[in-house]
């Protein structure tokens, strides 16, 4: 793979075409590597379509020994989800409920939709094994790593410089903007114009900020800029192993799909073998044509003396069905998932809630670490000294805990268990309401009893009156 040290070994003041050349190797190489070949395939399971399960053939064997398509029996395509469900779950387990700063500035100092753009990236960073924070002033850009190319750096596997590349055919226009801890630079090949085949600037080199000026002599134009403290692109790796959460599991949805696939088509087509008395002067090539012409036109053309039967067997689903369930189980085991299996059904207690999360609570840490590493090197390039925590999203027995802290009511304040029952309830924004009803419940109710002791005292005052 080409690194940040290559760029450097071509020296100092590159001319245009040089440096386009350096870009377009890099994308080149980047779009052969195994990183980039995996993150593709990722992709694909990710929306459901399991690649091996998707190219599969089912082949027959001739009489010759030669394999053919089997065009006469079902082949059955169809593919579980798993992939989808373990990402998502993890993703917004964790990031779910957005982050928690120390301080309100921070928020609106990453942008409004920084928590949405985080989920994004951690989804993508799942997928691919790794995803790119690009800090664009005010807000973060999200890349992948199948349009993301990176130059690490040799020495400390630090990110220095990348290449940001797109092209939706490859008989159409590739664009590609050149990332630099100085600056960045936009090119354009247009496959389609032998002229600029080799490529053209469509931007030079800019600072990241910029300070823009308009006059009527010289319209707008850029007036000085600056750059950041570091490299404004962060990556964000899944896991400390720097692969996608796909490849400890894909032979296991393989193996699922595939069976299921199998088992679909033997019972869309009965197993029937055929029983012919009678042929002993037919070869191996002349039954092959015979079944072949049963396939094709569904006639048994018997010659005199000959019996055909149709044998039938039946199909083993018993066994089938419990591997099928196994795989599933040991999936969910090796991903460190929820299977909510375990506690849909009947009232299930806190206790058995949190141990059914414990997987997924102890993968989640270490997400959590990844996170966190992209997060602090976020705010040292914007410039915000600000610590995040994390809310985790889980189900939860409602009534059992409402209970729990309704046992404590005698011994903690009103306002305290409040706040707490509204947690609990997912009413959270409505804890200030609430408390300034109570407050007025209980200026209204301090009211009303004052006015019936101001009663009670001037009834008795007339009473001492009357028997003076």
């Amino acid at each position: 793979m080409l690194t940040y040290q290559d760029y450097l070994e071509l020296g100092e003041n590159l001319d245009d075409s040089k440096k386009m050349r350096f870009v377009q190797s890099v994308i080149f190489d980047h779009k052969s590597s195994k990183l980039y070949t995996d993150a593709v395939d990722a992709e694909e399971y990710y929306k459901g379509l399991n690649v091996t399960a998707v190219k599969f053939e089912k082949m027959l064997r001739t009489a010759t020994g030669r394999e053919v398509p089997d065009n006469f029996s079902p082949n059955h395509k169809t593919t579980r989800g798993f992939f989808r469900i373990f990402v998502d779950q993890l993703n917004q387990h964790l990031l779910g409920n957005g982050i928690t700063w120390g301080q309100d500035s921070t928020a609106d100092a990453l942008g409004g939709d920084f928590d949405v753009q985080l989920q994004k990236l951690g989804r993508m960073a799942q997928i691919g094994a790794v995803s790119f924070g690009f800090w664009n002033l005010d807000h973060v850009d999200c890349f992948k790593v199948t349009e993301f190319a990176p130059l690490l750096d040799e020495q400390t596997g630090a990110l220095r410089a990348g290449i940001r590349f797109w092209q939706i055919d490859n008989t159409k226009p590739l664009r590609a903007t050149f990332y630099e801890e100085d600056g960045y630079t936009e090119y354009i090949w247009d496959y389609r114009d032998e002229t600029s085949a080799e490529g053209t600037v469509l931007s030079p080199k800019r600072p990241y900020k910029v300070i823009v000026g308009t006059s009527e002599e010289r319209g707008t134009e850029i007036i000085d800029g600056e750059n950041y403290p570091g490299f404004p692109i962060i990556p964000l790796w899944a896991n400390e192993s720097h692969i996608s959460e796909l490849a400890a599991i894909r032979t296991k949805i393989d193996a699922y799909d595939l069976m299921n696939n199998g088992f679909l088509n033997d019972l869309d087509s009965a197993q029937i073998f055929w029983l012919i008395k009678g042929a002993g002067g037919m070869d191996d090539e002349d039954l092959v044509r015979f079944l072949e012409r049963i396939n094709m036109l569904k006639i048994v053309d018997a010659e005199d003396g000959q019996d055909v039967q149709p044998v039938t067997v039946d199909i083993p689903h018993e066994a089938r069905e419990k591997i099928l369930d196994r795989l599933e189980r040991d999936l969910y085991k090796d991903a460190m998932a929820l299977d909510l299996s375990e506690i849909k059904s009947g009232n299930v207690v806190k206790a058995q809630i949190e141990a059914a999360y414990e997987p997924l609570n102890t993968k989640s840490d270490a997400y959590e670490y990844c996170i966190l590493d992209f997060v602090s090197h976020l705010l040292e390039i914007a410039g915000i000294d600000d610590e995040p925590t994390f809310t985790r999203s889980m189900i939860s027995n409602k009534s059992e805990e409402i209970n729990t802290v309704l046992a404590g009511a005698q011994y903690l304040p009103s306002e305290y268990i409040t706040k707490k029952i509204l947690t609990i309830l997912g009413d959270a924004d409505q804890i200030d309401d609430v408390l300034d009803m109570m407050a007025q419940d209980e200026m209204d109710r301090f009211a009303i009893q004052q006015d019936t002791t101001q009663e009670e005292e001037n009834t008795q005052t007339e009473e001492e009156d009357g028997d003076a």
